[in-house]
Order: C-alpha cells, then sequence, then structure tokens
C-alpha cells in the first residue's frame, strides 16, 4: 500500500506544480485552494508512505515521477520544447525512478 501512496503522492505532486502556473503568485482565489489542497494531499500521502519505506527512495520517487510528470506534461499542454535531450533525459529521471523501486532494500521496520 505504501507504494500506492507514493505514485499518488508524485502524480499529486504533478498537478500542484501544473496549477501553480494559474495561481498568478496565488492572486487567485481557487486556483490557489486547489494548490494548496494537492500539496496537502501529496505531502500527507508522501508521509504515509515514508512509514514503511526508506526516506532517501520515498523522496527520491516523489521527486522523480513529479519532475518528469511535469515536464511531459509541460510538452503537452503548454508547447515546451520537445527535443531529443529533452525527451533522452526525463527517460533517465525515469529510469532512476524504477531503479529506486526495484533495488529500494526493501521497507524500514
Amino acid at each position: 500500500m505504501a507504494w500506492i501512496y507514493l505514485v499518488v503522492a508524485g502524480f499529486l505532486e504533478c498537478g500542484w506544480a501544473l496549477s501553480l502556473k494559474n495561481t498568478a503568485g496565488f492572486t487567485r482565489l481557487w486556483p490557489s485552494l486547489l494548490t494548496a489542497l494537492m500539496m496537502i494531499a501529496s505531502f500527507w500521502l508522501l508521509s504515509l508512505a515514508m512509514k514503511t519505506i526508506p526516506v532517501g527512495t520515498a523522496y527520491g520517487v516523489w521527486t522523480g515521477i513529479g519532475a518528469a510528470g511535469v515536464a511531459l506534461f509541460g510538452m503537452l499542454l503548454f508547447g515546451e520544447s520537445r527535443d531529443i535531450a529533452r525527451i533522452l533525459c526525463i527517460v533517465l529521471i525515469l529510469s532512476g525512478v524504477i531503479g529506486l523501486r526495484l533495488f529500494s532494500g526493501g521497507s524500514q521496520p
């Protein structure tokens, strides 16, 4: 269950990072509230995952999902650069996330 919490937390990180753009520096109420709720939910699920997943693994996976996800959505939604070097870097981030999952050494007691 901890890994499910962690993946959902990573997706929520993508959501709040993307919605942050619409807050206009937290001057717009509804986008700001949505962003804050996703931030809280993301951190809460991350904290639940860290009860059993080592902190370095959990944080690395969480930030990796967030970084790769936001970069991909930036390309899809905001027309950001899609050059091969950028895509390769995203693949490397995702490879690191998968590697952390495969070689995490199990859960903490």
